[in-house]
């Protein structure tokens, strides 16, 4: 075989599985004197070219732990055990602060699954995601599934058997930028319990409200499918922008942020924002 026709051949290949090292120094740049720890993981699904500056490296997910849990719950809906618009009584006993809707529903009131799943993915409701932890069968439920899927790190800790102590560290949940990337694809291309549950769990991600972090650096014509996750000390986001000339995925993980301020100038949350106007930019053009 002729050289140049072997060489025609590989390449597809190689550029597939090869690091975007201007990507990278990209990133690093921007990065540059942050007040804390970060992690990215960036892939064009296109090209398969990647970047990774700590993208192994575990982060709290806070509420991305979500994701995982979206995929406990269509789990259980594959199986049978629950149905997507089964009916549900909302009880105050299981009420939870901080973000979220359904804490302010009245107690007996009638609801639904797909409402509990709704009010989690866009609304980061934290009642209605303990109550769907729940009906998934718990964390360590969770935990199999996501091992099932090969990540070997991205777990849910808290109301989960033996993770206690991990839980004092990480909080919710724990995953590395590029395990949550991972399972975000997976989902993507219809990977995660079937199709049709693939294509369900995504659309339910396309629908956030949080929007004005590194979402909002993305043309809103443009779907993307999302999940932001917010404590004191870390601040992250995992985004599927569906870009007619090449998908791509990326996390941005951030912890130990000095910048604990809710507000919008955060250090992380404007870090995330100049991450994500900057992949726009690079892979449009």
């Amino acid at each position: 075989m002729h050289k140049w026709l072997l060489l025609l051949i590989l390449t597809p290949v190689l550029a597939f599985s090869q690091e975007d090292h201007k990507l990278e120094k990209g990133l690093k740049d921007i990065i540059t004197g942050f007040h804390g720890d970060v992690g990215i993981y960036v892939k064009n699904l296109r090209t398969g070219r990647y970047a990774a500056i700590n993208a192994d490296t575990i982060f709290p997910t806070a509420s991305i732990v979500k994701i995982p849990i979206l995929v406990g719950v269509f789990d259980k809906i594959e199986k049978g055990e629950l149905k997507y618009h089964q009916p549900l009584i909302y009880r105050d006993s299981i009420k939870y602060g901080g973000s979220g809707l359904m804490q302010f529903f009245k107690d007996s009131t009638a609801t639904e699954l797909s409402v509990l799943l709704a009010l989690m993915m866009s609304y980061s409701d934290n009642t209605a995601s303990i109550w769907n932890q729940s009906l998934a069968g718990g964390g360590q439920r969770i935990n199999e599934l996501m091992e099932q899927y090969g990540l070997a790190v991205t777990r849910v800790n808290s109301r989960t058997p033996g993770r206690a102590e991990i839980w004092k560290v990480y909080g919710w949940g724990m995953t590395t930028p590029r395990e949550m990337a991972t399972l975000l694809v997976k989902i993507r291309n219809g990977e995660v319990i079937s199709k049709a549950a693939s294509e369900r769990m995504y659309r339910l991600m396309t629908h956030g409200y949080y929007d004005e972090t590194g979402l909002s650096a993305i043309p809103p014509y443009v779907q993307a499918a999302h999940k932001t996750g917010s404590l004191d000390a870390s601040r992250s986001e995992v985004i599927l922008v569906n870009e007619p000339r090449g998908e791509y995925v990326f996390y941005v993980g951030t912890k130990n942020n000095k910048d604990q301020r809710w507000t919008d100038d955060n250090e992380a949350q404007v870090l995330i924002k100049n991450v994500a106007a900057y992949l726009w930019k690079y892979f449009k053009h």
